[in-house]
């Protein structure tokens, strides 16, 4: 019952005519840098950062989660009518999806990806609103030895789960927690890696170094990619399922669900890794293993539950704990911490109307999703049309005003550019920038609760195993790392043995 009434006062939140148009704002956002390749949610998000300054903070959270599950549908409309994934987490939905449109179902693939995706959303947000208050309750017995141990395990579990090299990415993770601790230590009132620069005497800025890794250096990579927009020739039919489609399709969606919702609670997780386990599963179990890559809709249903479920349930760190799953949530903790909050188990005690407000969004921002997105397929397939060289000069312009308007200071530009230059490099010599970002957000915390421990215990380290829980995360850890390094030692093995 009480659950009842706090999705009830959710509602009520959500509802507001200002929020409604927030959701509805973000949705359409979210599905338009859905379609449009390249952009993704990660750089869109970074970039309107500075437009939540002067908004409400359940406002502009909602808008900002509207835009990050809006672009899991939008990258299906591409994939599936041009073979052009609009969003990473959709490049496995074009293997099917854009075969059954070839094959004249173009149809049946929009309406499974909207359905399955609805229905995928929808549970998780039940998920995130059953497991909050449990999860934020366990939190708060955790103490300082326990969250550094907790935030310890999210990096290490965020680097190897993240794409391209491990060791890569536990170098931007630490490259990223040493960003972090730029500025003035709180305790001592020194400055640590100021190099003199007065404007880094309060630390980097969250939002221009988003902006620039992320906002930036995307552009610059997409100037280097030729535009290749071949549209769907095949008139779109019956946008629907037949009864067998039906059959087909509900158990890829409840096991796309499943495994979505998991995988999307895990640090490093997120919808690409979600949609690709589910397809994979689906590949696996399937009695008709031939079909898939040559139109099986139950391709196109798995990964498209799996990555809207995973996008919901990646919320459940981040609301609970104040540990982001992934690089839009850490681009959700900059957004909180702009807006003053500070996120973790106490905010749903100190701010329920975004809690509440912010689950209660998710479901209506999904069932908008279903309603405006089937009858504007040929809107979202326009714009494709307008290309790639009109749009970014107008991107970078509203990054830089957006950036500047933040402090009114020339510096945060400099530092734009400087990370925009940096991310770029970064692409090339195949580092992920993801782990950088939750390094640089999850530093100054660990610091803070590391001190804490550390002052507790009387400058016993051993604090940190003689917890249970603080044990147990760091066991976690220590598995992870060596799940990490499995591999390489095998392959030096085959190779000594080879020669």
């Amino acid at each position: 019952m009480e659950l009842l009434s706090n999705l009830a006062f959710g509602f009520g939140v959500a509802l507001t005519f200002q929020n409604m148009g927030a959701c509805l704002i973000g949705a359409l956002l979210g599905t338009a840098i859905g379609v449009l390749p390249g952009i993704g949610p990660v750089a869109t998000i970074s970039l309107l950062l500075p437009l939540t300054f002067g908004m409400p903070s359940t406002t502009a959270i909602i808008m900002l989660a509207g835009i990050y599950y809006g672009a899991q549908y939008g990258g299906s409309t591409t994939s599936i009518l041009m073979n052009l994934p609009g969003e990473v987490s959709s490049v496995i939905t074009a293997l099917d999806g854009y075969q059954m449109a070839r094959n004249g179902e173009a149809g049946p693939a929009l309406a499974v990806a909207a359905l399955g995706s609805f229905f995928a959303g929808s549970v998780a947000t039940l998920l995130v609103a059953a497991s909050g208050p449990l999860l934020t309750s366990v939190a708060l017995s955790f103490g300082p030895a326990d969250y550094f141990s907790l935030m310890f395990l999210g990096l290490i579990v965020s680097a190897v789960l993240s794409e391209g090299s491990p060791m890569k990415s536990i170098g931007m993770m630490v490259a990223g927690v040493g960003l972090g601790l730029v500025g003035t230590d709180v305790q001592t009132g020194q400055q640590r890696f100021t190099f003199n620069i007065p404007e880094l005497s309060d630390g980097i800025g969250f939002a221009p170094m988003a902006m620039g890794m992320f906002g930036v250096a995307e552009i610059i990579r997409n100037l280097e990619m030729p535009e290749v927009r071949d549209a769907l020739k095949t008139k779109i039919t019956r946008l629907w399922l037949t009864k067998e489609q039906f059959k087909r399709v509900s158990g890829p969606v409840l096991r796309g669900t499943a495994l979505g919702s998991i995988v999307g609670i895990l640090p490093g997780g997120g919808a690409a890794l979600a949609s690709m386990g589910a397809y994979t599963l689906e590949r696996r179990i399937s009695r008709n293993k031939a079909m898939f890559g040559k139109g099986a809709i139950e391709g196109v249903a798995a990964p498209e539950a799996a990555n809207n479920a995973a996008a919901q349930t990646s919320f459940i760190p981040l609301l609970t704990l104040g540990i982001p799953a992934n690089a839009v949530m850490a681009l959700m903790v900059g957004a909180l911490i702009i807006q003053g909050i500070q996120p973790g188990p106490r905010m749903i005690e100190a701010q329920p109307d975004l809690f509440w407000g912010l689950i209660a969004s998710m479901w209506i921002g999904n069932l908008m999703l279903v309603v405006i997105n089937l009858p504007l397929i040929g809107m979202w397939v326009r714009l494709l049309k307008v290309p790639y060289d009109l749009m970014y000069p107008a991107i970078l312009v509203f990054c830089a005003i957006g950036v500047y308007s933040l402090n009114n200071n020339s510096f945060d530009v400099y530092v734009t550019v400087v990370f925009g230059f940096l991310g770029y490099v970064f692409s090339k010599i195949g580092c992920p920038p993801a782990p950088m970002l939750i390094g640089f957000v999850l530093g100054p915390m660990m610091e803070e609760h590391l001190r804490r421990a550390m002052l507790l215990s009387r400058g016993d380290p051993m604090v940190f195993l003689q917890r249970p829980i603080s044990a147990t995360l760091l066991g976690l850890a220590l598995l992870a790392v060596i799940a990490m390094a499995l591999p390489s030692i095998r392959r030096g093995k085959d190779q000594a043995l080879a020669g």
